[in-house]
């Protein structure tokens, strides 16, 4: 069958963005994948025999961005774009107080500027294609955590984004999503780990005295976490729903520890939630003391 429909999905040289691109592809689209490295691009397009085009994009670089509209423009015409995945994200750690600004500017910068500047770049396409728009956000968009604050400050900005523009395009017919992922098996577990030891080293001694023991614990979800992650597929699948469904989510929380997380929060007071929080952080340090 002819691949008539096309969709981009951000982000996709690993993990969620190419489990979308991969899922999306099989389901019978035609998908234009954003990496951001030749090599990342050339792995992924090994992987399907046609049918499925990667495209160089730093969401940070406005000259890079507009080179994406264009060639997707010039591939697509009038069909325009049947969906926007807009995936492509980095994870900062650690805690606030020694946050350098610069860390918490790039965070920002790629989570929520560059999800900003891809949305409206594409959205002429989007329009043309009658399409719909899907933004991979995340539980800790709802649920804060401690030691993640700034991963956590982009998601709740993501989710504000989604049910602004959802509001903003719905007199078009535009629908827009947000996925919001718990635990996932992606390599952000092992960027998180490699990142930890960096940041750790960057701690003035009394910051490493007061939040050491934390530090350790955050260390070990992040080696345990793989374990206890849903599949990337399950977003994928999420995903999938959001753009084909006659009813579409507006919010789709994917995985057992994020629906759980979530009905406690509603359950609880955030004092109780927070206690709950504080005393697994006290009772995983003692063990690891």
């Amino acid at each position: 069958m002819p691949r008539t429909r096309a969709i981009f999905v951000t982000g996709a040289s690993t993990g969620i963005g190419q489990a979308c691109a991969l899922h999306l592809h099989a389901a019978g689209y035609r998908v234009f994948a954003g990496v951001r490295k030749p090599s990342d691009g050339e792995g992924l397009g090994s992987l399907v025999s046609e049918g499925l085009e990667w495209i160089i994009l730093d969401v940070t670089a406005t000259d890079q961005i507009s080179d994406a509209v264009a060639r997707i423009s010039a591939m697509v015409g009038e069909a325009g774009l049947a969906g926007l995945v807009n995936n492509a994200g980095i994870a900062v750690g650690g805690p606030l107080e020694y946050l350098a600004p610069e860390d918490l500017r790039q965070q920002l910068e790629v989570n929520v500027i560059g999800l900003h500047a891809v949305t409206s770049a594409f959205l002429p396409l989007v329009r043309l294609g009658r399409g719909r728009i899907v933004h991979i956000g995340s539980i800790s968009g709802r649920l804060a955590s401690p030691l993640i604050g700034a991963y956590t400050a982009s998601k709740h900005a993501v989710e504000a984004l989604t049910d602004v523009l959802r509001l903003e395009l719905a007199p078009e017919g535009i629908h827009v999503a947000v996925i919001e992922p718990g635990q996932v098996r992606t390599p952000i577990w092992t960027k998180g780990l490699s990142n930890f030891d960096a940041f750790a080293a960057r701690l003035p001694p009394e910051g490493a005295t007061r939040y050491g023991g934390r530090l350790k614990v955050l260390q070990r979800i992040l080696e345990r976490a793989p374990l206890h992650s849903s599949p990337p597929e399950a977003v994928a699948r999420a995903v999938s729903h959001a753009l084909e469904s006659a009813r579409p989510r507006t919010r789709y929380v994917v995985g057992r520890d994020a629906r759980i997380r979530l009905w406690l929060s509603h359950l609880l007071t955030d004092r109780a939630m927070d206690a709950l929080i504080l005393a697994m952080f006290r009772k995983v340090e003692r063990r690891l003391a």
